[in-house]
This record gives C-alpha cells, structure tokens and sequence, in this order.
C-alpha cells in the first residue's frame, strides 16, 4: 500500500527563539512541537516570526525566513540592500547584521565545524578565534566594501539582469549590486536588455583594466551587439559542448598578484576579492617558510598563483610540480610559469596524476581544493610524502575540518591556522591551515 505524501508546511509561521549560527548562512530554531528550523534573515538570541520555504510535516527539518522580527539582536541594522531580505536576492547572507558581527558568525561556524568534524578546540589549531577583514574592507555598519569582482548575472524571460532568490531558479531583477566591485558595475550590465540570454557574467580584473562578459545564450538563441559603457572582450559558453569560445577581444584577463601578472582565460577561475590573492599568497607563504632547494608541490594549482610564488622563493635548485584539472587553466599556468626552467605542470585529477608521478617525498605542500576537499584517499597520499609543512587554503569549513581529522590520522597537525573574510556579506570564509607531522610538535 502507497504511503500517503506527507503534507507540505510551506507558508507555515512559527514565532520562535533563534539559537546559534549554522554553516550556510542560517541559524537554528525549534517550532514549540521540537522540528528543526533553520532560518535565514535572523540573528542568534532574537525572537522571530519564520515563515516556511521549504519543508514538510515529519520532515528532518524545515527551511524558513524571518519574516517579523519581535526581538532583535543589537548586531542587527537595515539592510543596505534594497535587494535583500526574505524572498529577494539571494547573493547576500548578512546583509543585516554588522560587519563586525557577520565576521563573528563566521568565526563561530569554524570553530563549531572544526569542533564537530575534526575534535579540534581554536587551541588546539593554533587559531585565535577571530576572522579578518580584508584591507579596505572595514566599514561602517549600513556600508557594504564593492568587493566581487565577478557576477553572473541571471537574466529574466524579457531580458531583464538580476541574481537568483536564495535555492530558487526565480531572478531577482537589479539595478545595481552593492557588493559588485567598481569594474564590474561601471559596466552597466543592468542598464541594457539580454534578450535570448540565461546569463551574463561580468568580470574586472585585478591590477589591469581587462574587463570582459561571458554571455550563456538560449538555446537557438543569437548573440546579441554587445554595447556596454567600458571597453569589453566577450566570450560565448557553447550551449551543445559547455565549452567557452571567444567572440571578440582577448580571450583572457590579466590578474595581478604577488608582482606577478597571471593570464587567466576563458573565465577561468581566479580569486574574487580583489585583495584575495595577495593576502592568500603572504599566509601560504608565511606558514611554510620555504628555502631555497626545496621540492614544493602546489596541488589544485589553477592557473599557478602558488606555484609562481613557490618558485620565486625555492630558487634554481629547487622545484614545483603543480597539477590542475582544467585544460586551459593549464595553459595559462605553462604561460604564466614559462620563465621558471624548475616548474613543471601536469593536467588531470589530483587522485590520478600524483600517484603516476612516482614522488615518495617533498619538502612542502600546498592544496587549495574544490568546495567539496580533498577527501581521505588524497589526505593519505599526501601524509606518506614526509612534507616539512603543508598548507591547505580551504573556502569551505566543514572540507576543512573533515580533511584536517583525515590529516591527523596520517600523522600530522594543524600548527596555525587564519581565517580571512574575503565574501563580505556572504556566508563564505577562507581559510589557511599550515599543518606539520605531530611529532615535530609532540
């Protein structure tokens, strides 16, 4: 016999106590009969009306918005946004608390993650408790730092730009994103019409004035005259292959970071903030303290931002594996490092490509992984290879965490770690750890 579906409590308001922050840009509450709430829109400590977005009867838990603050926290101020707020866009996570006490919510998802997922207290990885904004980026409570220096734009059935609501493939259209850096909004990408188009992105280099827009057409759609208010290269994502082909311009930016300029193409990735780069590249590099001669690897190595920085500071006797999945990241990485004879880079999986190498030993490490980690096969590998330090740069806290316990159960642990808030507004953080076998610390 078919079990009955369960009864939908969307649109369901429940006046609740909000309890403590949660990795992914909520807190969590209790309905008075004991179900989960994991709310957006609210602060720990106050007292709210929640609304259901999604979720149903006997469910483990239920989404929710505060829709009514009876209340509030004293971290709590407008939202600067117009956009923001229950239902709207969903780019932003904090828009209305205090810069100040959105870095502290992050701090208390690391140390809840790191607590739960890897038995680490702050203490015991080495980190005092505390995220740091980046330079520049510390403003008053009602400002919001023009930091994301790349925005896809989603865009709406009559061509209009916006960003998606919050787990929602509905379009908020904008007219202007706070947090979009002053390159990217100069474009005036939500002035004009997108007909045909699913998206936009925009990107504004770090260091140059390359600007360029990727536009994801329709399918059957054509592109459109591109006439924007700044100088621009377009690019096209192919609907059939995924793959990216240019349509006029260069087919890359030019970054710049560490005194070096990286060619980045096709959109490739790079680091949003514009002061990321930099400040990743001086913790990494602070941590291991390479020497000249050392055997360095640089794993997830994109187009060779710690690769580049690894070579300078190992010098001619030592060398730089680095290894990257994506095929034109690896391009651009051979261009970018072409002036260093003792670097080498390999295209593949991670998994795949360190173990063909045949290296049973480095001197130092360095891993700046997808979202998801490394995972507990390639933390094994890396534990046997007798590193001297390794630092694991980490944009999700929960891969860090778990990937940090696996690292311990290889024999190593974590001697500093730094949290840096380079998505103001946003629920993301990034992290550097700088590990070392236990023993060394013992």
């Amino acid at each position: 016999m078919q079990a009955e579906p369960r009864k939908s409590l969307v649109g369901e308001e429940y006046e609740v106590e909000i309890g403590p922050v949660a990795h992914g840009g909520h807190c969590i509450a209790r309905t008075s009969e004991g179900q989960v709430l994991f709310v957006r829109h609210a602060l720990p400590g106050e007292r709210v009306v929640a609304r259901v977005t999604e979720g149903e009867e006997g469910a483990r838990f239920l989404r929710a918005d505060a829709v009514t603050v009876l209340d509030a926290s004293k971290d709590r101020i407008d939202e600067p946004c117009p956009f923001a707020g229950p239902g709207r866009c969903g780019g932003c996570d904090w828009q209305h608390a205090k810069p100040g006490a959105q870095r502290r919510l992050k701090a208390d998802v690391i140390a809840e993650q790191l607590q739960h997922l890897a038995g680490l207290t702050p203490e015991e990885a080495g980190w005092d408790g505390t995220v740091l904004p980046a330079e520049g980026d510390k403003v008053p409570a009602g400002q919001v730092p023009a930091w994301r220096t790349r925005v896809q734009y989603a865009v709406t059935a009559d061509g209009r730009a916006g960003l998606r609501r919050h787990r929602s493939h509905e379009v908020e259209p904008i007219d202007h994103c706070m947090i979009a850096a002053e390159g990217v909004s100069e474009l005036g990408i939500e002035k004009r019409v997108w007909t045909g188009m699913d998206s936009v992105e925009a990107i504004a280099a770090t260091g140059s004035q390359d600007r360029q827009v990727i536009l994801t057409p329709k399918p059957g759609a054509r592109l459109p005259l591109v006439e924007l208010d700044r100088p621009v290269s377009v690019l096209r994502v192919d609907e059939r292959s995924g793959g990216v082909h240019r349509v006029h311009g260069r087919p890359f930016v030019r970054e710049r970071a560490d005194g070096r300029t990286h060619r980045v193409g096709n959109g490739g990735f790079w680091q949003v903030h514009p002061k990321a780069a930099d400040t990743l590249v001086t913790a990494v590099m602070q941590g291991l303290l390479p020497r000249k001669g050392d055997m360095a690897l640089d794993l997830y190595c994109g187009v060779g931002l710690f690769a580049g920085a690894l070579a300078d500071r190992v010098g001619d006797q030592g060398a730089v594996l680095g290894i990257e999945s994506g095929k034109r990241a690896v391009e651009d990485a051979r261009h970018n490092l072409a002036e260093f004879d003792r670097v080498r880079i390999e295209q593949g999986k991670v998994e795949s490509v360190l173990p063909r190498t045949g290296i049973e030993e480095v001197d130092l490490i360095v891993l700046d992984p997808p979202r998801a980690g490394a995972g507990r096969k390639t933390v094994e590998h890396l534990a046997s290879l007798s590193a001297r330090r390794i630092a694991y740069v980490a944009c999700d806290p929960a891969a860090l965490a778990r990937d940090l316990g696996y690292f311990r159960d290889g024999g190593y642990r974590v001697r500093t770690l730094r949290a840096f808030d380079l998505f103001p507004m946003t629920s993301h953080v990034e992290c550097v750890a700088i590990l070392e076998p236990a023993a060394k610390g013992a």
